[in-house]
């Protein structure tokens, strides 16, 4: 700091830019390469990956009903898992045949220590003498793993389709999942649409007892016949030859001739067939059948390189061995939404970076702009090298962040500039100007920028899997704003010191003539490139040729003196009348008006919004409503539903399906030009992820259909929402067979809007409450409630077969036994393998299909035995066991150790779930549950109450962290308290917006919203204080005073009015660059900038998924800082001068309080001098000073 001037002071780094302009502009040069590198190369996705702390555990149990399963296998896991240390819940589903259990961690405990965990109970659960065990006799084995969300979602669908059976389309299928398989981007490929084929050894169980044969003789001629021995090596006049003996089958009739036992063929008693096995999954697209590959990628990879590189290789395929007439089509490819979404947001971030610099440019002037302007793209730069080295992909939560932080990024350097220009219009040169004008402010604007990445770094504890997926955000934008606090006081500051001018001269004609000379020289050589090449970059480099040439002629003859009338007569005119309304309004009792006015609008906004939800006209809602990309419709029969019904079903619903889309069609192309695919699984792949998640269940009874809408721009303004009703209403009620219609989900699953959980321990019991609660909430007539049903009955048909042990025992029959001859003649025995020159088949045993599927010959079949002589014994099963049919439990779901079943339901377009959840909360307040049943409300609505407690707490964690910041660059808690009150006074701009536009409070988005403006408000007003300081600082070292107390209050009211007419200018810009930054976002404003350059078609479009999404946040922000920008020029300074004014006053009160004392004990001492001279001289001589005091 200098002497002689109090705010001659540097700042250390800045000044070392300054003076190093060589070693930085090397720096940014870096930057630049490094930015681009790191942006080409990290990996696109729609949205971040997301790990859920979740560890599962599944188990395969053949022949075991759901209770069995339950009993057997799910209750003595979870057992286990009781006492693991970290475990925040546990939930289980037990099916016929197998279970799934998920294991819920809390975030401290680290996912691989975590599967270990499990991994080690369930070891020891398995070494429990009672553990079941599996047909062969060993123990049943649970797999223990944990699931990435973004490796389970399929990112492409490859259909096949032609005239050609289907065998030969499972091996076209087969080898081109060989191929996809080889990219490294590929987790795996899945064939769906065909089963495998096999080789099937069909038994009749007639030929089989007259021949006296078992099952047990023909899985043992099979394998003892198809097979390859090595008989070792024989060694003959120094030769070694290997002995082999071949008897594998080369073809699957060869096991015809095998024999069973003397006189006995396998086509004595069997039919042998080379087959597809038994149907479990149907695939079609647009109601044809098609075999289909679904691609999925491996975590962290980029998703538009894998598929770019999938379809390379099945263009490759077609070109060589796939024959030209087979038929092949992409659907549900995932990398057109992601590069859309990418695009449009990088499109967003174009045209904010225009806006800006337009605003930038009138204010400051097109070079001071361009020192500005080049926060934003350096600052993003050197984010993207950052979040690239810490393995962050490119998705729309990173881009958003940067459109957010995109007019924020300017804030920095706009101070800097500014300031850096001021003080050259005070006479200083151009490097001692940026020294001393970045010095005086890089302390403030530190500090808000400071506050500013503390608003948002308590969203980095946002728990669960909705934090995992959002702290992406707070993320980037930190990164993002520390970076262009980094080009403001290194890079701007080296730029200024070394070329910014006083002087706004226009270009000259000469110049003009030049310039457009080499740019029209530039635009015919690379048109002339894009004739000869076709590369439409070429093409980009001709349009921004000409719109250079455009730009400078409008600069020169327009713009140019619009700029200086801007910079030099309006905006002065402005700071003038800002600085008479501010002295007008420092008057009297007007500050304490305006500030009580303010407040009483702050309430006014929130009884206003409350008027606005009562009527209707605004709503509270936990996610955005998106508008449908996908419309999903899940199709289900009772368990036990044969897959050919199920598959039947699906096509009437199909066929109703497509009678809705047909009416989409473009009258000139007659093209369907709403959707991209409709794609049908049925069977396989038909799973519903909201309630079936991570199970690997036969599933003969679900289907699926998935209709993918064209991308919003192309739609012909058709609302999706209302197709989705259309599709809805037009599915036709069939017995049996149940549906839900949903979208695709616009984040991370949350479970239904509408979920009721019961728990009990009786299943019975429970399942008949929830099916009388269902009952009850439908005659409440509550209106918007899409189907009420629970995710459990009891309509899986089941065969009981008991055996009388005695009978059984006299024979010398077995249970296990039994069991099995049972389990082989239904669903036979994989004993063996057929291998070709490509691949390997099984070779299945069991009995032909007529037969197993006749309860009477399957109940009467006799089971053979070896007699005490020898002989074959064969003993009819009816003879000692009997058979009753029943119906048992789809499902048995528990957590917490606690049976449950789920009542849930989605809410119709138009409804809002909180609303019809409080409703129904309402009507079960008289709804009485029998004891031991209890229920509660989970799914979204339990998610909704987390997260908007957790964000509250964010909230004020946010505004301590800021407090701390403020009071530790001011050290006073009334400057303190005045930049903390236009925080909360600016949620009156939020509330009064969104009241006025009828928009919805979005929970998640509009929270975030206000907490990130807890951070953004505080910077024009810490660099307003700092700067009405700085003025203070200088008038009280001037005058010679202690504190700003001791100045007169005209004195400080003058700096006030003084210092808010020169922060005028930067505090308008940044608010304005801020909001403009945002606009794009918030109306959804699609400028295809590349499409433009290289086609001149901007697909110009205003909405979009992107607005539905971020749109609130995006509103949120723009509506505060609005409001907060007022404040800032009008109610800190009003409160910076009643403080200020109480301030002088105690202190002129406290002053003259010891002035008047003083006077009072001069005068004593007079008095006393006089009545005690010679006494008042002694003693004044002994202490050696003034004290006046002198003891009687």
């Amino acid at each position: 700091m200098g002497e002689n001037k109090h705010h001659e002071k540097e700042s250390f780094f800045s000044s070392w830019a300054v003076d190093n302009r060589t070693t930085v502009y090397v720096l940014t040069f870096i930057i630049v390469i490094l930015g681009i590198f790191a942006y080409m190369s990290m990996p696109r996705e729609s949205f971040p990956e997301v790990v859920e702390n979740k560890i599962y555990i599944s188990s395969v149990y053949p022949g075991n009903s759901a209770e069995d399963v339950e009993k057997l296998i799910t209750k003595e896991l979870e057992d286990k898992f009781k006492n693991v240390s970290g475990v925040d819940k546990v939930t289980s589903n037990s099916f016929q045949d197998y279970c799934l259990i998920t294991v819920e961690f809390n975030e401290k405990v680290p996912l691989a220590e975590a599967k270990q965990r499990i991994k080690d109970k369930v070891d020891e659960a398995k070494g429990d003498q009672d553990w079941p065990t599996v047909d062969s006799g060993s123990k049943v084995e649970p797999s223990v793993f944990d699931l990435n969300i973004s490796e389970e979602m399929p990112i492409l669908n490859v259909n096949l389709k032609g005239n050609y059976p289907k065998f030969t389309l499972r091996q076209y299928a087969d080898d081109i999942k060989d191929d996809l398989e080889d990219i490294p981007e590929v987790k795996e490929a899945t064939v769906l649409g065909v089963d495998d084929n096999e080789v099937e050894v069909a038994l009749d169980i007639y030929k089989m007892n007259a021949a006296g044969v078992s099952f047990d003789q023909v899985i043992n001629a099979i394998r003892n016949e198809n097979i390859t021995i090595s008989g070792g090596s024989l060694i003959t006049e120094g030769n070694r030859e290997n002995v082999r003996i071949k008897g594998q089958i080369s073809t699957p009739t060869d096991v015809n001739n095998f024999i069973v036992k003397p006189g006995v063929k396998i086509m004595d008693i069997a039919k042998v067939e080379f087959k597809e096995k038994e149907k479990t999954t149907y695939a079609r697209e647009s109601g044809k059948d098609v075999v289909m590959i679904n691609l999925k990628k491996r975590s962290g990879t980029n998703m538009i390189a894998a598929i770019e590189q999938a379809k390379e290789k099945i263009k490759k395929a077609q070109e060589t061995y796939l024959p030209k007439d087979l038929d092949i089509s992409l659907t549900s490819d995932q990398s057109t939404d992601v590069e859309h979404q990418v695009n449009e947001l990088a499109n967003h971030i174009l045209i904010g970076i225009l806006l800006v610099m337009c605003v930038l440019s009138f204010s400051m002037g097109l070079k001071n702009a361009l020192f500005v302007g080049t926060a934003i793209p350096l600052s993003m730069l050197i984010a993207f090298a950052v979040l690239s080295a810490f393995g962050v992909t490119l998705n729309t939560m990173v881009l958003f962040a940067m459109v957010m932080g995109l007019g924020m990024l300017v804030d920095d350097g706009i101070v800097v500039v500014d300031n850096v220009y001021a003080n050259m219009e005070k006479g200083y040169k151009r490097r001692e100007a940026s020294k001393f004008g970045i010095g005086e402010i890089a302390f403030p604007v530190i500090t808000s920028t400071l506050t500013t990445v503390c608003a948002f770094l308590p969203m980095l504890m946002w728990p669960g899997i909705m934090g995992k997926f959002m702290r992406y955000f707070p993320i980037t934008i930190s990164v993002t704003l520390l970076a262009s606090l980094f080009v403001a006081l290194i890079i701007n500051a080296s730029m200024t010191g070394g070329g910014m001018t006083l002087d706004n001269k226009n270009i000259t004609g000469s110049q003009a003539k030049k310039y457009t000379i080499i740019f029209a020289i530039l635009a015919i050589v690379f048109g002339g490139l894009r004739l000869i090449t076709g590369v439409e970059f070429f093409m980009a480099i001709v349009t921004l040729s000409v719109l250079a040439i455009i730009a400078i002629w409008l600069y020169k003859n327009f713009f140019h003196d619009r700029i200086e009338h801007f910079q030099y007569t309006f905006f002065p005119n402005l700071a003038k009348k800002y600085q008479t309304f501010l002295r007008g309004l420092l008057q009297g009792k007007k500050p304490r008006n305006a500030f009580l006015g303010v407040v009483g609008v702050l309430i006014f906004s929130f009884f206003l919004y409350g008027v606005m939800m009562g009527v209707g006209r605004s709503k509270v809602l936990f996610f955005p409503e998106n508008i449908p990309k996908q419309v999903i419709i899940y199709m289900e029969y009772p368990q036990g539903t044969d897959i050919a019904k199920t598959n039947g079903a699906t096509k009437q619903v199909e066929a109703r399906i497509l009678n809705v889309l047909k009416q989409y069609k473009d009258k000139k192309t007659g093209e369907n030009f709403l959707v991209e695919s409709m794609v049908t699984q049925v069977g396989k792949g038909a799973i519903n992820p909201q309630i079936d998640a991570g199970s690997e269940a036969d599933t003969p009874f679900k289907s699926k259909t998935t209709i993918t809408f064209v991308e919003f721009a192309k739609r012909h303004g058709v609302d999706t929402g209302e197709v989705m009703e259309q599709i809805r209403k037009a599915i036709p009620n069939i017995p049996g067979f149940t549906f839900t219609v949903e979208k695709d989900a616009n984040g991370p699953p949350v479970g239904y809007p509408v979920s009721i959980e019961l728990k009990g321990d009786n299943y019975d019991e429970l399942l008949a409450e929830a099916n009388k609660m269902i009952t009850y909430i439908n005659k409440q007539g509550i209106s918007g409630i899409e189907k009420l049903q629970s995710d459990i009955n009891k309509e899986s048909p089941e065969l009981i077969i008991d055996i009388d042990r005695e009978a059984a025992g006299n024979m010398g029959v077995t249970t296990a036994y039994t069991g099995i001859t049972l389990r082989r003649a239904l669903f036979g025995q994989d004993i063996s393998t057929f291998k070709d020159v490509k691949d390997d088949y099984d070779i299945s045993v069991r009995l032909q299909q007529d037969q197993r599927r006749n309860t009477s010959i399957l109940f009467n079949q006799p089971i053979t035995l070896q007699g005490p002589n020898g002989s074959v014994i064969q003993v009819p099963m009816s003879t000692f066991s009997t058979m009753k049919e029943e119906n048992t439990f789809n499902k048995i779901k528990r957590k917490d150790n606690t049976r449950t079943i789920m009542v849930y339901s989605n809410v119709l377009k138009g409804y809002n779930a909180n609303e019809i959840v409080k409703k129904i909360q309402a009507s079960l307040k008289s709804y009485k549950t029998p004891d031991g049943i209890t229920y509660s409300f989970g799914g979204e609505q339990e998610e909704q109450s987390k997260n908007m407690n957790f964000l509250l707490f964010a909230l004020f964690l946010a505004m301590a962290l800021v407090t701390s910041i403020i009071v530790f660059q001011f050290n006073s808690l009334s400057k303190t308290l005045i930049i903390m009150t236009t925080i909360f006074l600016s949620f009156a701009g939020v509330f009064l917006g969104l009241s006025i536009f009828g928009m919805d409070f979005v929970i998640l988005m509009t929270m975030m919203g206000i907490i990130s403006l807890a951070g953004v408000v505080v910077k024009n007003g810490i660099v307003l204080m700092d700067f009405f300081v700085l003025k203070l600082d200088e008038l009280v070292h001037k005058k010679g005073v202690e504190t700003h107390d001791d100045l007169e209050l005209e004195e400080v009211k003058e700096i006030i009015i003084e210092s808010g007419k020169e922060r005028l200018r930067p505090v308008l810009l940044t608010a304005t660059t801020a909001i403009l930054g945002l606009i794009p976002l918030a109306v959804g404003l699609n400028f295809d900038v590349f499409s433009f350059l290289t086609t001149l078609n901007p697909h110009f479009s205003v909405g979009g998924d992107n607005v539905m999404f971020w749109g609130p946040l995006a509103w949120t922000i723009i509506f505060g800082l609005s409001f907060a920008t007022f404040l800032t020029l009008i109610i800190v300074p009003v409160m910076f001068y009643i403080i200020s004014k109480r301030k002088i006053s105690r202190r002129r009160k406290y002053v003259e309080k010891h002035a008047h004392d003083a006077e009072k004990e001069a005068e004593e001492q007079e008095r006393l001098k006089k009545l005690y001279p010679e006494e008042f001289e002694e003693y004044h001589k002994k202490k050696g000073g003034d004290d006046p005091i002198i003891e009687a």
